[in-house]
């Protein structure tokens, strides 16, 4: 009796002894056992914010538990990036990065916080094209007679852009380059606003998500000219892509991915990888996001990387030879 007591004494010590280990007790612990925060960069009512929320609902059937949608809008979504990336490395939030936050606003502005050093880069997560499109009263039937126009008369095309290094910008600085025509950004302080003034005929054209302007092309508004992705787009399939109407070379898609605080650890970043292979394929999330004029889909880490590095090392060329700067 005295022999098992002893025994039973030395295993105890020993449990408790493992339990003061760093990170054991939480590595026994099953990933996620209370809410989670999915952090949105952009207002909501937008692309990336419809998407989390769906995405959001997914994720919370899968895990079992809630998944917190926190909106921290501004600067272009940099506010939202800073904010994750200060969050603690347990899994326990992750946000919601496109081209714009993760890739773009470093290139032309100095943003507090380091991809490479404050997030890890978990799964690509939605792909989607932006669409060229005129006022309905426009004299411009296709690309051909805007870019001839541009030629003709140059600077005097206008193109509204939600700011400097937005991708309607950017989008604009490839189609001159492309096309090697002049033309002139009228910048906005939101991508609502430039749509307002498109309808009204205040500006020439635009380069937009699908999402804000596919209503206005429903209604007749809005004549769209062609899409920036190397095919069509089940959301507008009558719409020829850039290489269709006579521009080749021109593909800049839109694209979101999942990132998780820098020290998040690989069991958990691995719950995550496995978890968003699942419902990224589930049909329903995957009609309601092409409804959003975007593909849902989930990748490998290494393949999100190397994705990573070639929209950056595209985008530095495109910002580095026209000086594209912040305001």
């Amino acid at each position: 009796m005295k022999h098992l007591t002893r025994r039973s004494l030395t295993l105890a010590a020993s449990a408790l002894c493992l339990s003061w280990l760093p990170g054991a007790h939480a590595q026994a612990q099953a990933f996620p056992n209370k809410p989670v925060r999915l952090v949105v960069t952009y207002p909501a009512g937008g692309s990336s914010d419809l998407m989390a929320r769906i995405m959001g609902q997914k994720l919370s059937e899968a895990w079992g538990q809630p998944v917190i949608i926190e909106s921290k809008p501004g600067a272009a979504g940099s506010i939202g990036m800073e904010f994750a990336a200060r969050q603690p490395g347990d899994g326990y939030t992750f946000v919601i990065g496109n081209l714009g936050p993760a890739a773009v606003n470093p290139l032309i502005s100095k943003v507090p916080y380091s991809m490479s050093k404050d997030f890890i880069a978990v799964s690509l997560s939605a792909v989607g094209p932006n669409v060229l499109v005129v006022p309905a009263a426009s004299p411009f039937k296709n690309l051909n007679d805007l870019l001839t126009a541009a030629r003709s008369n140059p600077g005097t095309i206008n193109f509204g852009t939600s700011g400097p290094g937005s991708m309607a910008h950017l989008a604009g600085e490839m189609i001159m380059r492309q096309a090697k025509v002049k033309m002139t950004q009228i910048p906005y302080k939101g991508g609502g606003l430039a749509v307002t003034d498109l309808i009204a005929g205040q500006i020439n054209m635009m380069v937009s998500d699908a999402l804000p302007v596919a209503q206005h092309i429903k209604s007749g508004r809005l004549r769209p000219l062609a899409v920036t992705s190397a095919t069509r787009t089940s959301m507008l399939p009558d719409v020829p892509t850039f290489a269709e109407a006579g521009l080749q070379g021109l593909v800049a898609n839109n694209w979101w991915g999942v990132f998780v605080p820098a020290k998040t650890p690989k069991p958990v970043v691995d719950v995550y990888l496995a978890t968003l292979k699942k419902v990224m394929a589930d049909p329903d999330l995957k009609e309601r996001f092409a409804g959003l004029g975007v593909e849902a889909m989930a990748s490998t880490q290494e393949e999100f990387a190397t994705f990573l590095a070639a929209e950056t090392a595209k985008y530095t060329k495109l910002v580095t030879d026209n000086n594209i700067k912040a305001e």
